[in-house]
């Protein structure tokens, strides 16, 4: 299928780039570059100094933002995960940073286009990757993992209640018949989960922690965090899109715990107006899509956009950077 088939609808788009207070001459990040509707915006705003890094795994999210790096030289392109945020700016020549944004999750395209692996609603090799040039598909890893592993992963990452026995259902199926496909998953899913919810497919908890595995991404998210906090320059902001709970977690947490005081022992004699200010502050409360936007695109509703913003306060010990 050709890519240009399918289409990305940003979302929280104007609400994100706006919380990023962009100045003409500053230099931001796109973690999750996508098919740069956050980016495009960010340009928009930024003067012929200013400078935008963005980074994708996905070859053809990569082939999209090199075209737009061709047509403007602001722009440069990273193909490889977030994780990576500190190596390639110090290859970038880039020191500080004004801002930073990640919209963490699954595009669009990577779901409609169903030879990718990532839906139930098409029946297609079982692949999952985000970057499709490297690492183990979905299917490689359902054909070796034992049953406690693929169990683990279905219950901590799916939330999947019933992940015993869908994962039983894989290693006993897999003996005779490789579980390959979409559809083949899907419906191990279904024969398994006993009890439904409504609006919900019964394979959806299953996908999405297959998913999250064999990309990393809970395990990205919690080492981009600090980078990219560590980066910013004073005043800089940092905003992050999440989509479920697993993600929201590890964002609520990483922003609660550098926007407050480390604790002190008890015994310490110290007044808080004498503490020095903790390295971040939030920044508002947490947003949501509109009902306007949750009508035109559905996948928008579990959106949740955190903003925190870089004080004159050191990280110091607790700094990962």
């Amino acid at each position: 299928m050709s890519d240009e088939t399918f289409f990305h609808v940003t979302v929280l788009l104007n609400e994100a780039v706006d919380a990023l207070n962009v100045v003409s001459d500053g230099i931001y990040v796109d973690g999750t570059f996508g098919r740069g509707g956050h980016s495009r915006l960010i340009l928009s705003k930024l003067g012929e100094n200013g400078r935008l890094v963005v980074f994708d795994k996905d070859p053809q999210a990569v082939a999209v933002a090199q075209e737009l790096a061709r047509q403007d030289s602001r722009v440069s392109v990273v193909h490889d995960g977030f994780s990576s945020f500190q190596t390639a700016l110090d290859a970038l020549g880039i020191e500080k940073i004004d801002g930073a944004l990640f919209d963490l999750g699954i595009s669009s395209p990577q779901i409609d286009d169903g030879s990718r692996g990532f839906s139930f609603r098409f029946d297609a090799p079982l692949d999952m990757r985000m970057d499709t040039t490297r690492g183990m598909s979905a299917a490689q890893w359902l054909a070796v993992a034992d049953e406690n592993e693929i169990c683990e992963v279905i219950r901590n990452y799916g939330e999947e209640r019933f992940a015993r026995p869908i994962a039983r259902a894989i290693v006993a199926q897999r003996g005779e018949n490789p579980v390959d496909t979409t559809g083949k998953l899907a419906r191990i899913a279904a024969q398994n989960v006993r009890t439904r919810e409504r609006g919900q497919d019964p394979a959806t908890r299953t996908f999405q922690a297959v998913r999250i595995f064999i990309n990393r991404e809970l395990e990205e998210i919690e080492a981009v965090l600090p980078q990219a906090a560590g980066r910013l320059k004073e005043g800089g902001r940092l905003a992050v899109i999440a989509f479920h709970s697993l993600e929201d977690r590890i964002v609520k947490q990483f922003f609660k715990r550098y926007s407050a005081h480390e604790p002190l022992p008890k015994w310490a004699m110290v007044r808080d107006a004498d503490l020095p200010p903790p390295p971040l502050k939030t920044v508002g409360k947490p947003v949501k899509a509109s009902e306007g936007e949750v009508a035109a695109n559905p996948r928008a509703r579990s959106a949740v956009l955190r903003v925190a913003e870089r004080t004159e306060g050191a990280f110091g010990g607790r700094e990962a950077v």
